[in-house]
């Protein structure tokens, strides 16, 4: 059984909804109509060029076009992710990088490899929708810890330089800043598990059920996915601040204040 197919007329009607927010914005004063605009028009000129673009890749499915296309993936991830903090993006890019690199290309192997067993890892049709799963997930991870991390120790510059003023080392300094990023950015991450299947049904899931696939087989893909998504997260938020703090501490172990964009504009 296929998924019924949304006519563009039926599309529009769908649109239509938006009325409604842009009323409630209106009224209550809220200040968002231009900004709903704005990215509903992004939303589909993105997904209309999206949509062109996968259906050449998927036929043409050519290993290391599909793999160029990751790392246009990863270097979005990483612009999005250090300029919406307000970082210097000059020296932040390379440890950012490996942080996707790391965090999720090597757990989209393992996952091609030993969980959906397919015989060619880097089937555009698997490889590039689960990249992005993780690589989406572990990007607004990495916007919450690399933000917090960065803004709590500039926060608390003294205490932070007075434990260094005692002699502790720079990753002992960093280390209780890091570790309460680092649970700040897989709380969404964790309730998405505790929650999925009772308060909600993924995105993932739902799409294989609509498109005709058991519910045994979307269960079985979605809690995969969940695991993946969350080890990702783990991985790429570790690796992310711990890696950027070469480049954005000097070598007394004080926070460069030129990684801030604000000190440079």
């Amino acid at each position: 059984m296929e998924a019924y197919d949304i006519s563009y007329l039926a599309l529009v009607a769908c649109f239509l909804l938006l009325a409604i927010p842009l009323l409630v914005s209106h009224y209550l004063k809220l200040g968002i109509i231009r900004e709903t605009v704005v990215s509903a028009s992004r939303m589909i000129l993105q997904l209309i060029f999206v949509g062109f673009f996968l259906t050449v890749l998927f036929d043409l499915n050519n290993s290391i076009v599909n793999l160029l296309w990751l790392f246009v993936m990863i270097l979005m991830a990483t612009y999005a992710t250090i300029n919406d903090i307000g970082l210097d993006i000059k020296k932040l890019l390379l440890p950012t990088i490996f942080s996707f690199i790391v965090g999720n290309f090597l757990i989209l192997l393992y996952f091609n490899t030993f969980v959906v067993n397919l015989e060619n890892l880097f089937d555009a049709r698997y490889l590039i929708p689960i990249f992005g799963m993780f690589l989406g997930n572990s990007l607004r991870g990495n916007l919450v810890s690399i933000s917090n991390f960065y803004d709590t120790i500039r926060r608390n510059e003294n205490r932070y330089l007075y434990s260094l003023s005692l002699g502790a080392k720079k990753s002992e300094a960093i280390l209780p800043y890091a570790r309460k990023s680092i649970k700040l950015a897989l709380k969404p991450s964790i309730a998405s598990m505790s929650t999925v299947g009772i308060v909600s049904l993924p995105g993932m899931m739902t799409g294989q059920i609509i498109a005709g696939s058991s519910p045994i087989l979307a269960i079985k893909y979605q809690m995969a996915i969940m695991v993946g998504i969350y080890v990702s997260t783990v991985m790429t938020v570790t690796i992310g601040i711990f890696m950027t703090t070469r480049s954005s501490f000097d070598d007394y172990g004080i926070l460069k204040e030129d990684i801030f964009k604000s000190t440079i504009d």
